[in-house]
């Protein structure tokens, strides 16, 4: 049976006491092995809360800290380590996912544009994609960059249809898909459609391995019969994928953004909270949030901190174990 259990001392270390606040995480524990992830002595503390829809979240110490979308805000902004936030790009039309190449560029989907964008080191911005088959893109919403370079991203309808994260428009695409962006920026990159196989496609995340992709299925956000749970693909030699399977069945709300750690282990932002599941789907517990979780990142100057955009607010809570290899 799964029991509860009420976090209630501990620090993050990041932010002066005056600056953050800490409350009690309650932690659910389906499988005793979380126990080896989670300190019972840390805390969940609120970092930041003055945004409309926090999203993106990705750990940046070359571009300050904490990169963080505010996406209903049109504005991508960067949590320092002595607190304070500031703004980094404004507008950023309607940014929302984001993520670092090998390089430290920042790479983000864009909502109001319907691209892929690459910040350079002087400043410029680089797209990366904007459409497939002579087709404007839905509204890119996650990216990740696999082991090879190779950018991949979901391409869901959620920034022309949500008047407040983009512009509303019809969809060009027949379909809401996976792609990826081989040789990103140079003039052999290619957009190829990797999948179909999802309604609406949200986060994702590789297997530290590289032979699974895991993909948030969050159709049921737009359609109460649509899909909610974190599928997952097998990642042929090639980079083709296979058919999905379903990897974690998420019975309330929807999963959005996916983060996998160095152990293998899945975390799935939720309307509850952070799921987290072993390699083989096992629920091994969930941290709650005081508000739907959206999306997540590792970092911290020892990598064991777990960031979360959860609304209109910044939290993290301190790990046992970095989580990244």
């Amino acid at each position: 049976m799964p029991h509860r259990r009420t976090i209630l001392a501990g620090g993050l270390g990041l932010l002066a006491a005056s600056t953050a606040r800490a409350a009690g995480a309650v932690v659910r524990v389906d499988d005793p092995r979380l126990d080896a992830l989670i300190d019972p002595s840390a805390q969940l503390r609120t970092l930041f809360d003055d945004g409309r829809w926090c999203e993106g979240p990705c750990w940046a110490p070359g571009l300050g800290g904490l990169v963080f979308s505010d996406t209903k805000a049109n504005r991508i902004r960067v949590l320092a380590e002595d607190g304070s936030a500031k703004t980094l790009f404004d507008p950023s039309e309607n940014g929302n996912g984001n993520a670092l190449d090998a390089q430290g560029r920042l790479i983000t989907c864009e909502h109001r544009t319907r691209q892929v964008v690459r910040r350079e080191a002087d400043g410029t911005k680089t797209v990366l994609a904007d459409a497939f088959g002579g087709k404007r893109l839905n509204s890119p919403n996650d990216a990740v960059v696999a082991t090879d370079g190779a950018v991949w991203f979901t391409d869901p309808v959620f920034g022309i249809t949500q008047p407040e994260e983009g512009i509303l428009a019809e969809p060009e695409q027949a379909a809401r898909r996976v792609y990826r962006v081989t040789a990103p920026g140079s003039s052999a990159a290619g957009v190829e459609a990797m999948t179909d196989a999802l309604d609406q496609p949200n986060g994702l995340a590789f297997a530290p391995d590289g032979r699974t992709l895991y993909v948030s299925e969050s159709g049921a956000s737009l359609n109460p019969e649509g899909g909610r749970a974190v599928m997952a693909f097998a990642v042929g030699p090639d980079g083709r994928l296979g058919p999905p399977r379903t990897f974690a069945a998420i019975e309330a709300g929807v999963p959005d953004g996916l983060k996998v750690d160095a152990a293998g282990r899945v975390y799935a932002a939720c309307g509850d909270g952070i799921r987290i599941f072993a390699p083989d789907g096992t629920a091994l517990g969930r941290i709650a949030m005081p508000t739907a979780a959206a999306n997540l990142a590792f970092g911290g100057s020892d990598g064991r901190r777990l960031f979360v955009a959860a609304g209109h607010a910044i939290l993290a809570i301190d790990l046992r174990v970095a989580p990244r290899g």
